[in-house]
């Protein structure tokens, strides 16, 4: 961690961002628009539009800007936003846009707003049909109310209405999933537009949000993590780590990862994970302990007062607590004092709530005890610890996580959550860095605007490392890369990337040989396991598509995790200053003798990983997980071989011979070792027919 916080050096930050705090992000255009805002204003002609940006980015009001233009300039008759739970609906609030320069101002009628009406979201139905034969313009509902609404009166009684979709990765196409599937019937009509946003960038986890077919139709505007946090005003470091308890009790621990002096939101772990003591009460009171001396509950905003060793009385807003309590509390949170006061409260324990939609702006360190399943639920809670505040200047996010033990009969089930919380900061790590773009290295290959090559400019007898710091993007010339043939594959590249990313290092078989098997050829992962996954991904592509998107997501990945490296060698992880990772990428494709996708295929992408984790964990825990994994390792299935065999042919027509099996690199034997295999396979067939 960074100097300034008087946290034990055993917590170790797996991603360690630093960021220019140049302001932009928070600067508005004479529309009142910020820079986000006005990225997706520009593009509100579209019927179909999809909207990814970082929580507290601003897509309330870039939606009021869309909604309105769409209302009075093309033909769009309502407007209907769709929230997935009531608190979100106050985000869509009256705003006096004339105010700060645009042409309307956003009304929603009071009756309007179902989030605010009493009664359950199946009896709120009525109103909006109300709302649709009334001459009013705009309703907010949540996204069950709606899916009643459309079941009861059907799809074609919302056309020419615009439908907002917010937190937009609450949707999937699983046909289980209403919502998904009224957009798909939505999408096949043509006759409404939709605007849907997100602030994740893993859209609907494990399954896809539409399918490949209907999410073609949307434009994309997407504003990175980066963009976002690089044009803060006051937040400059984001930490992002895992600490591993091996007490067997989290509270007896917590304490090494809990600093009071830091405004900290505290998610206790769900009742079903391991690492909860099945007594949630009990949980927040030892966490008080740990805290410091409970000296009494604060009459007007229900706030717990707990005195540390150093004599600080904390307020700690408890909402776990009954519900008469966890009320009062929620409430006084929701004060304007809240936004306005930085010690009005300095720690919040929650468990299902304080998440996504929740608005701590003062939040420094957003604390999570268990392995969370979903990746948007864990951006969500990051989200928490990443608003811009005065006086603000760095920021974390820490999974605490039960160490795995051999001796207890759910092992395996404990290896599994380490090495999905690993899984997880590798793919924080992708979202909170720059973007990468990719092309090949040609004789015809020049400099691109906007981009700084370094000191010593654009050279083009080597590879360019070129970046935007105004975009947050970098140019990369990649020797031997190929470039994608379809729209959809073009797509992909540019905007998909980290989907694909999420499906490896998801892979239970990726990320165990990419941990923890001595013997694993980083090929057999870059080439065989990311081929494999992109195959699955996408099979209406072709094979070069699908080649080409395999090498883009290796490069993105392996780019990212050798910049890591150096940064971790140079200072120790600290990020000596924002331009820490741009430099070390650039420094790494300068030190290689040429930057070519072999080179880059020829590097495991879970090396640095693993680096930070022997770090971060005990030894004996750390041989113990080795071995429950290594027991079970299969040698070589068919479909690998074959995938080996198919990348053996492309080797002869290379170098006009096939793999040797005796060969000195490792990747040809292994390609000779699936020839192998499959030959064995065809004589036993003959043998036993």
């Amino acid at each position: 961690m960074t100097e300034q916080q008087s946290i034990p050096s055993v917590s170790i930050p797996s991603v360690s961002v630093k960021y220019a705090s140049n302001g932009s992000s928070k600067k508005s255009n004479e529309l009142g628009m910020r820079v986000m805002q006005e990225r997706a204003y520009e593009k509100r002609g579209e019927q179909y539009l999809l909207i990814k940006s970082p929580p507290a980015s601003g897509k309330s009001r870039a939606l009021m800007f869309i909604a309105l233009d769409k209302l009075n300039n093309q033909g769009v008759k309502k407007a209907i936003v769709v929230v997935p739970e009531k608190s979100i609906g106050s985000s869509f609030n009256n705003e006096p846009l004339t105010k700060y320069g645009f042409y309307w101002d956003w009304v929603v009628v009071p009756k309007w707003n179902l989030c605010n009406a009493p009664g359950e979201d199946g009896g709120k139905v009525n109103s909006v049909k109300a709302f649709l034969d009334s001459d009013d313009q705009v309703l907010v509902c949540t996204h069950a109310t709606f899916r009643f609404a459309v079941d009861r009166f059907g799809v074609p009684t919302f056309d020419d209405c615009l439908i907002a979709v917010d937190e937009f990765h609450h949707v999937s196409s699983n046909p289980d999933n209403k919502l998904g599937m009224h957009l798909g019937e939505f999408i096949a009509r043509d006759k409404a537009h939709v605007v849907a946003m997100t602030g994740s960038y893993f859209r609907g986890d494990a399954e896809a949000v539409l399918s490949p077919e209907d999410e073609s139709k949307f434009e994309t505007v997407t504003y990175t993590y980066y963009e976002q946090l690089n044009g803060y005003e006051h937040l400059k470091t984001l930490n992002i780590g895992y600490y591993f308890y091996s007490s067997g009790d989290y509270t007896n621990e917590i304490r090494e990862v809990l600093d009071p002096s830091e405004k900290t939101i505290i998610h206790i772990p769900n009742v079903n994970s391991r690492e909860s003591q099945k007594d949630k009460y009990t949980e927040v009171e030892k966490i008080f302990s740990a805290l410091g001396d409970w000296e009494g509950t604060d009459d007007d905003t229900g706030f717990q007062l707990i005195r540390t060793a150093e004599g600080k009385l904390l307020k700690v807003a408890d909402l776990v607590d009954d519900d008469s309590k966890r009320d009062k509390v929620s409430a006084s949170l929701k004060r304007p004092e809240a936004k306005t006061d930085r010690d009005f409260v300095d720690v919040i324990i929650a468990l299902g709530m304080a998440k996504e939609g929740f608005d701590w702006i003062w939040c420094e360190h957003a604390l999570t005890v268990g392995y969370r399943s979903s990746l948007t639920e864990i951006i969500q809670i990051i989200g928490r610890a990443t608003r811009d505040a005065e006086g603000k200047a760095q920021s974390r996010f820490t999974n605490l996580i039960a160490e795995p033990d051999a001796s207890e009969d759910t092992v395996t089930d404990a290896v599994n959550d380490t090495l999905k919380a690993i899984a997880a900061s590798l793919l924080m790590e992708q979202v909170l860095t720059p973007k990468f773009n990719f092309t090949p290295k040609t004789p015809s290959s020049g400099p691109q605007e906007g981009f700084d090559y370094g000191e010593n400019g654009y050279d083009p007898k080597t590879n360019n490392v070129g970046f935007n710091e105004e975009t947050g993007q970098f140019q990369i010339e990649i020797k031997g890369l190929a470039e994608p043939k379809s729209d959809n594959a073009k797509r992909i590249c540019q905007e998909d990337l980290n989907e694909v990313i999420t499906a490896f290092v998801q892979d239970k078989t990726a990320i165990e040989r990419g941990l923890f098997d001595d013997e694993v050829v980083p090929e057999e992962l870059t080439q065989i396991r990311m081929g494999k996954i992109v195959k699955d991904k996408y099979p209406e592509l072709d094979s070069e598509d699908q080649e080409v998107i395999r090498q883009h997501a290796v490069a993105a990945l392996n780019l990212t995790q050798q910049a890591k490296e150096l940064v971790n060698q140079t200072d120790g992880g600290e990020g000596s200053s924002n331009t820490a990772f741009v430099d070390g990428v650039r420094k790494f494709a300068m030190d290689v003798r040429e930057l070519d996708i072999d080179l880059i295929d020829r590097i495991n992408p879970f090396s640095e990983a693993y680096a930070i984790l022997a770090k971060a964990m005990d030894e004996n825990s750390l041989k113990q997980v080795k071995a429950v994994i290594n027991s079970k390792k299969i040698k070589l299935t068919e479909e690998e071989a074959r995938e080996l065999a198919t990348r053996a042919v492309q080797f002869k027509r290379e170098r006009g011979r096939l793999p040797d099996i005796t060969a000195a690199d490792p990747w040809e034997r292994r390609m000779a070792e699936g020839i192998a295999f499959l030959q064995r396979k065809v004589m036993q067939e003959n043998n036993n027919g």
